[in-house]
């Protein structure tokens, strides 16, 4: 599972982040536990041998995250002590003031390592860091590293949004062929619906406490493609608002699929099943052959592997593949939404340089990705040391320089909106609410400071 994956399943503690930055202002102790480092703003920190890390990359995932490093650690004489935390959004920023911060954190949104280097707490990046940025990372993501014009951090691993998953036998078997455009995928769609008499998509927004999350992912995905880069990062900060026009574009242009009943639910139900089917159980029916389409991230060959789902094999002549989110126009260059993390640093040290330097370097991104489940955007990265033939893909698509590469908007957004208001928005409109109703109920929570 990704770390972005991780996040989201965990993500009623993203939005206690806010509270967690807003009581980190006042706290005069620290939070967590499990640090040993004693650090307030400004402080560079001793080097003594150990570099600590904090994030939220936990279980197997960071067992991997671990032995990737393994190998450095002993040739540098270092020792690089990672711990995980579920409440990792809500517990940094009271860690930081308190005086308990680790070495280097690991951040799933930029937005929390914006916060805190503008607070002073973050330091600014080495230049051997800021060197491995500029070299192996596109301006895209160096931005997600930069607050204020000064950059605090290096990306660490990435996840590639907007993929659609079908079966190429079943392609080949009725002459169906892969969308060019939007308007291809909507003419396929009725194809299909009108050659099996089935819905062709299956369709989950379940996930729990954060039920509502893939339809958001959908939002952005045709939000980037239909109105540009330039409106999807007005929304992100505000300066177009939920009730703008290109936003319910979007929003209704998703509904042409996920609201329509001749096209959803494939082996769930209606329409309002969408919100009770887990986002990965949908693998099982897109195993099976009763659905023929559906929409998620790189990490989603993970469920379709999964013996519990069937157990398909993903590979452009197995079971399962997938294609891109088609672009609104033909002729429009490569447009994908994805998240990561950034590394940021409480101290500047020589040890935690060092492994900062590391971290961002392709000799990392290498060592971990061949441990299987992960894809990173380094430019360094070969996309043969990814695990499966999708993550190759999705790290070809990253290191396309025509590719424009934006974050996930929940993500990017305050926790109030993004992961709060957006996903129950999604429920709600899923559930029959108005687009014009759900898109006003999203923007009034927007923080007014």
């Amino acid at each position: 599972m990704s770390g972005t994956m991780h996040r989201r399943l965990i993500t009623g503690v993203a939005f206690a982040a806010i509270a967690g930055l807003a009581l980190a202002g006042c706290s005069t102790s620290g939070g967590g536990g499990g640090g040993t480092s004693a650090k307030g703003p400004g402080d560079a920190g001793k080097a003594d041998g150990v570099v600590t890390i904090y994030g939220t990359i936990a279980d197997t995932e960071a067992a991997l995250l671990q032995k990737s490093w393994a190998d450095w650690e002993k040739k540098n004489n270092i020792t690089i002590k990672y711990e995980s935390s579920k409440e990792f959004e809500a517990q940094i920023g009271i860690r930081a003031q308190g005086g308990n911060a680790p070495d280097l954190a690991i951040f799933p949104q930029p937005g929390l390592l914006g916060d805190l280097a503008s607070r002073g707490f973050i330091q600014p990046a080495p230049a051997s860091v800021k060197a491995n940025l500029t070299k192996y990372w596109s301006k895209d993501w160096a931005g997600y590293a930069t607050t204020d014009g000064t950059v605090y951090g290096a990306p660490l691993m990435a996840s590639v949004k907007g993929f659609i998953w079908y079966s190429p036998k079943k392609f080949a078997d009725n002459g169906w062929t892969v969308p060019k455009t939007w308007q291809e995928m909507l003419d396929l769609t009725k194809k299909i619906q009108t050659t099996t008499g089935k819905p062709p998509w299956c369709v989950g927004f379940g996930s729990d406490a954060a039920t509502g999350w893939p339809g958001t992912d959908w939002v952005e995905d045709v939000l980037l493609r239909q109105a540009g880069a330039k409106t999807y990062d007005n929304w992100v900060s505000h300066k177009t608002k939920f009730t703008d026009p290109a936003v319910k574009k979007a929003l209704d242009t998703v509904g042409e699929i996920v609201k329509n009943p001749a096209y959803v639910n494939a082996g769930w139900g209606d329409v309002k099943s969408i919100n009770t089917t887990a986002f990965g159980d949908v693998a099982t029916t897109l195993n099976n052959g009763s659905c023929t389409l559906t929409h998620q991230a790189s990490f989603f060959d993970g469920f379709i592997s999964d013996p519990k789902n069937g157990g398909g094999k993903v590979g452009p002549n197995a079971d399962i593949w997938a294609f891109m989110t088609p672009p609104i126009d033909a002729s429009a260059g490569p447009a994908v939404t994805g998240g990561g993390e950034i590394v940021g640093a409480f101290s500047n040290d020589a040890d935690t340089i060092k492994v900062q330097k590391y971290l961002s370097s392709p000799e990392w991104a290498n060592s971990r990705v061949k441990l299987g489940g992960v894809i990173s955007a380094n430019k360094g990265l070969d996309p043969a040391s990814a695990s499966s033939p999708i993550l190759q893909e999705a790290i070809k698509t990253l290191q396309d320089p025509d590719t424009t590469f934006r974050f996930d908007a929940s993500d990017l957004m305050p926790g109030a909106v993004g992961t709060a208001a957006f996903f129950k928005g999604m429920v709600d409109w899923i559930n029959g609410s108005s687009s014009d109703t759900v898109l006003k109920s999203i923007d009034a929570a927007w923080p007014t400071n």
